[in-house]
């Protein structure tokens, strides 16, 4: 391939990836009713999938892959715990009074969230910012570092349509860890239950309301 040709390559990839990890959530930023940013994962999810399976050497398969040693389940296991600890104490000290907020408003509505989340939304993101950004831009992000900041970055930004710097910063904190665990791991299955997880003590504890526009909790 010439340097020409790929130098054109190059450049419709990154306005590709300017288009659909930071032009869309900006549309939907701008305009509240525009889309409900839930709505927007399913149809962008199948239109990955498309490109994946037409443009790349992609299986279905890699995204039940685990493989994961034992070493690497207890060390992130650690973190997840420590994750719940730094959680319990910020809302503690800054806002005793969302403490445990959905769980204790609608506890079968946080149920169902525990069981559904995991599946319909952590795995679907990690599909798009983990396994789509690296194979469909391994152009653009060949080393480590970079594909850690593209896929922190964009996850983070994709947040701004819940129009608060909380849920910015978790995700970009976030994003960077699970992309760093992808990119060692090439597990997107174990990268969502990661995910799952997290999300699951953001709601539980009482953060929820960054990630929730309209979540049932009493006023």
């Amino acid at each position: 391939m010439s340097k020409t040709v790929i130098n054109r390559t190059k450049i419709l990839s990154i306005l590709e990836f300017i288009i659909l990890f930071f032009g869309i959530p900006l549309v939907i930023f701008v305009d509240k009713n525009f889309i409900h940013p839930s709505i927007i994962l399913l149809p962008v999810l199948m239109f990955i999938f498309l490109i994946l399976r037409y443009t790349t050497d992609f299986r279905f398969r890699e995204l039940f892959r685990w493989n994961i040693p034992k070493a690497s389940l207890i060390k992130n296991s650690l973190i997840v715990l420590m994750f719940l600890l730094l959680m319990l104490g910020y809302i503690l000290v800054f806002e005793k009074e969302n403490l445990f907020n959905l769980p204790r408003a609608n506890p079968w509505i946080f149920l169902a969230m525990c069981l559904l989340y995991p599946v319909f939304s952590a795995f679907g993101q990690e599909i798009i910012y983990r396994t789509f950004l690296s194979r469909r831009y391994k152009l653009l992000f060949r080393k480590e570092w970079q594909f850690v900041v593209a896929s922190g970055t964009t996850f983070s930004f994709l947040h701004i349509v819940y129009y608060h710097p909380v849920s910015m910063i978790l995700t970009f904190l976030g994003g960077i860890y699970l992309a760093r665990v992808y990119w060692q791991t090439r597990s997107v299955l174990f990268t969502s239950v990661l995910h799952g997880l997290l999300g699951i003590i953001v709601f539980g504890v009482g953060l929820g309301q960054y990630f929730w526009l309209d979540m049932p909790v009493q006023k």
